[in-house]
């Protein structure tokens, strides 16, 4: 069944159909244990929305309230008379008023809730109360109950992809510089910190920081943090840098790393202080080296691809690697072509197909669903919503002709994908299956998550459906031309 974003239905409403009656029709709702018949009454109004009445009687509630008030009286507790033993009269004067006006209200809401279902009318947003016509209810000598809600019924929408205009698809090439870039950055990520002898310009050293004071002796119960590691190429005093370079494994020098690296919030990271200690520090310290590493990128040989693809792969060659890596790329690429269509067709869909939408009554429920907010924020962002409304629109009248569906193979599948890809940012491609599988089940067990999940199968599914459908015209272009037609989406949508 089509879902909803960014309109908020009745579950009972969520029904793709239209309007088949248009008289009065008499409504029979079974949720009690004997039949309960009320009048329904629909009027079509010439701006997509409608006025509906219902009239409940004595004899659609009298025995449900007659009912609850002997409840009311066999478990009635007070003062004066014992459980059970409360007059009928009071019980009726004291719970007669509400014990009504919820039951009018449980047969309302069920009597609309039903009638919408079984006359397939699809709303938008929610039934609001009719202020002209709702009659004023006299709890306390009414028998006869009539109200009034004006609905906006869900416009018919059709959508003839193989007769819509082209689409165009832009495919992105792969070319040196992107390949070269990749290799860079894997040498960079499996790159290895080796020890070595001497400091140079672009050395880390690690060593012991010892806090002195005014006399360059150790301060006592001062700042003295061990194995912190500097980059040379990050210090900011050239005096301090010029100095360092050239020592070796138990050299001392002494600084101050304010000054030094001119970043006083990194220096509380580097001495392990608090951000208030840092900025109020203003001392030297002593700096033993311990160890010396220079960063080694990684070389370009079987144990690199059995790191990056695991011990099984076939890979032995840096032609099969550069094979591997371009297809990696290219895949990446399709990823960002069918972002870049699937943001072309929403677009193009909603520009080509027309329909009308009651928006004076969207007004009027946006304002009543978010009270909130002022009329000139429900102006300044009633295009927006209009437009998103109308891309749901579309999207359930594809869902519903072409009868798109997802399973609960396909919602685990794409879970899996995203716990693979979360993996994979930091570096991790080999994941044990029983690992992978827990992480995908914490991912389904969060309600908020698997419904993001499906609305985001469907949404591949009708993109994928507008592709295979409609005419698309592919495009080879450069990255560079596809960043630039990617910045003119983010303007517009600015």
């Amino acid at each position: 069944m089509p879902y909803g974003v960014g309109v908020r239905v009745p579950s009972s409403a969520r029904l793709i159909g239209q309007l088949l009656w248009e008289s009065c029709r008499t409504f029979v709702c079974f949720k009690y244990k004997i039949v309960r018949i009320m009048k329904i009454t629909k009027e079509n109004q010439t701006n997509g929305s409608a006025l509906i009445k219902i009239v409940i009687e004595q004899n659609d509630y009298e025995k449900n309230v007659a009912d609850k008030l002997r409840e009311y009286r066999q478990k009635a507790s007070l003062p004066g008379f014992r459980p059970g033993k409360v007059p009928a009269s009071l019980i009726q004067k004291k719970f007669a008023k509400p014990v009504l006006a919820e039951e009018v209200n449980n047969l309302l809401s069920n009597g609309l809730t039903h009638y919408l279902q079984d006359e397939k009318i699809s709303i938008l947003g929610d039934p609001l109360p009719n202020q002209n016509e709702q009659k004023t209810i006299d709890w306390d000598n009414d028998t006869e109950f009539e109200f009034a809600f004006d609905i906006a019924i869900s416009p018919e929408v059709k959508v003839d992809l193989e007769h819509t205009d082209a689409f165009d698809y832009y495919k992105i090439k792969v070319d040196n510089q992107m390949l070269e870039e990749s290799i860079e950055s894997v040498k960079l990520r499996y790159g290895t910190n080796e020890d070595t002898d001497v400091v140079d310009g672009k050395s880390n050293v690690r060593g012991d920081f010892v806090q002195l004071d005014e006399n360059g002796q150790p301060l006592e119960n001062g700042i003295s943090p061990k194995g912190v590691i500097i980059a040379v190429d990050l210090i900011k005093d050239e005096a301090i840098s010029s100095e360092i370079i050239g020592k070796v494994k138990g050299d001392v020098i002494v600084f101050d790393p304010v000054k030094t690296f001119e970043d006083r919030h990194e220096v509380g990271h580097m001495l392990n202080i608090s951000h208030e200690e840092a900025e109020k520090l203003n001392s030297n310290f002593s700096f033993t080296i311990t160890a010396i590493l220079n960063f080694r990128k990684a070389e370009l040989n079987e144990e690199l691809y059995k790191k990056i693809y695991g011990p099984e792969t076939d890979i032995a060659t840096e032609e099969q690697f550069k094979e591997r890596l371009s297809a990696e790329i290219s895949n990446s690429l399709a990823n960002s072509s069918d972002q870049k269509f699937a943001v072309d067709a929403r677009e193009n869909l909603i520009g080509q197909v027309h329909f009308d939408l009651p928006e004076e009554f969207l007004r009027r429920w946006l304002k009543d669903a978010n009270k909130e907010m002022t009329d000139e924020q429900i102006d300044h962002d009633f295009s927006v919503f209009t437009k998103d409304l109308r891309w749901q629109l579309i999207k359930n009248s594809i869902i519903r002709d072409h009868e798109i569906q997802v399973n609960d193979d396909e919602i685990a599948l794409f879970a899996r994908q995203i716990a693979l890809s979360q993996f994979q940012q930091y570096g991790i491609y080999q994941v044990q299956d029983e690992h992978l599988d827990n992480y995908v089940k914490k991912i389904l067990e969060k309600e908020e998550d698997r419904e993001r999940i499906v609305r985001q199968i469907y949404d591949s599914k009708v993109i994928h459906l507008v592709k295979e459908k409609a005419a698309v015209v592919e495009k080879e272009v450069s990255s560079d031309e596809f960043r630039a037609l990617m910045n003119i989406n983010e303007d517009h949508e600015a």
